[in-house]
């Protein structure tokens, strides 16, 4: 695919199955088995992961087991075994570069200068504001992100960032010129979160309060879902 594999260098490998992979909320584990590579020190000749995840998975912290799920991860596993996903998957780190290159067209800081991948870590800090502030603004503008902590945050509560993906709106159809768009709604809801925090003050009430009945969120919300109806939802038949 497009990042460099992790399984020639971790004996063990998790990951979610919603995000890029496109499939039904969880998680998957892979653990290496069979004989050891032999190492200075380790009299072990084969490694057992197999029963301590096995074990710590079922029934330990996991609950009974959805059929439903297993057969949609199934499919989504199907599909990422075909050229359309590694195109899909293409497609999705071409959006990521052009909507952190958009951002950081507006003095926009990315922690990692960009991204390599599927998503980005936004540094709010130097605007003065707290990534929660920031996730309320676009989550009543029709855009759902999530705060993120960023280096050098003191704590979990307020952190100084936001994490920004590209997988769901490449799955309805968007390219590099539509995460442009994507990028003025964000810096849109970047200036109301601004103007809100001098009008209200940095305390979450008030804050929050600040957003109550906001026209210029509902004109941004009006933008935004204009902008997304523009997109087919992936295997809804409008015909039907």
């Amino acid at each position: 695919m497009q990042c460099n594999s992790p399984f020639q260098y971790c004996d063990i490998v998790t990951s979610t199955t919603h995000k890029s992979l496109r499939g039904p909320r969880g998680g998957i584990i892979f653990f290496r088995k069979g004989q050891k590579r032999k190492s200075a020190g380790d009299d072990a000749d084969h490694y057992d992961f197999e029963a301590k995840i096995n074990f710590a998975v079922s029934h330990s912290i996991q609950g009974g087991p959805h059929n439903n799920r297993t057969a949609a991860l199934a499919v989504a596993l199907l599909q990422v075994d075909t050229p359309e996903f590694k195109a899909h998957i293409c497609q999705v780190l071409k959006n990521a570069k052009a909507l952190a290159a958009a951002l950081q067209k507006k003095d926009c800081k990315m922690v990692t200068g960009g991204t390599d991948n599927h998503l980005m870590l936004w540094d709010l800090r130097p605007f003065k504001l707290t990534g929660m502030h920031f996730e309320k603004v676009c989550e009543k503008s029709g855009i759902i992100l999530n705060k993120n902590a960023v280096y050098g945050d003191s704590g979990a509560m307020a952190p100084g960032g936001v994490r920004m993906g590209t997988p769901a709106m490449t799955s309805r159809g968007c390219l590099e010129e539509d995460f442009e768009i994507i990028a003025e709604f964000l810096y849109s809801a970047l200036q109301i979160a601004m103007k809100v925090r001098n009008e209200q003050g940095h305390s979450q009430k008030a804050f929050l309060k600040g957003l109550q009945d906001n026209e210029e969120i509902e004109e941004l919300r009006a933008r935004v879902e204009k902008f997304a109806l523009s997109f087919e939802m992936p295997g809804l038949d409008k015909g039907a």
